[in-house]
This record gives structure tokens, C-alpha cells and sequence, in this order.
């Protein structure tokens, strides 16, 4: 789980809750999915202003899963469990 462990190093150096940082991997039709929970206060952080970060995120993580990418959805703590 390289790819995983990279999110969950990335995200959790930007944001101010780095212990509510939580990377699941869902096997989805279309490949793999990574679910990056983060505190309802960090999802600005992590998203970016106008998804700048969010999208730098996404492009580290496609380099290290390589051939097939990465999708990532980022969603707060508060809304899934």
C-alpha cells in the first residue's frame, strides 16, 4: 500500500489535525479508489485554493501507483464513517 501511505504523508504535512488523517483503499469497477478522510477544518487546506493542492496530490500519487494512476476523494471526518 506505497500509494496510500504517500496521501496519507502528503496530506497530513499540510494539515493542522495530521492524527485525523485516515487513507482508505475501495475497489471500485474502474480501479482503485483512495478515500482520504481529513477534520472538517483541514478540507480547505487540502483541497486548495481553487484545487490547486488537491490536484498536486493527485498527480504525486498517479506518479507512485504509475501505469493505472490514482483516484483520490477527499471528504471530512464528520460526513462518512
Amino acid at each position: 500500500m506505497m500509494v496510500a501511505e504517500v496521501i496519507e504523508h502528503l496530506v497530513g504535512g499540510i494539515v493542522d489535525h495530521p492524527d485525523d488523517v485516515d487513507v482508505r483503499a475501495k475497489q471500485l469497477r474502474r480501479g482503485l479508489l483512495y478515500e482520504v478522510r481529513v477534520n472538517p477544518e483541514d478540507l480547505g487546506k487540502v483541497i486548495g485554493r481553487g484545487g490547486r493542492t488537491a490536484t498536486a496530490i493527485r498527480t504525486v500519487a498517479g506518479a507512485v501507483a504509475g501505469k493505472g494512476g490514482a483516484r483520490i476523494d477527499f471528504v471530512d471526518v464528520d460526513r462518512r464513517r
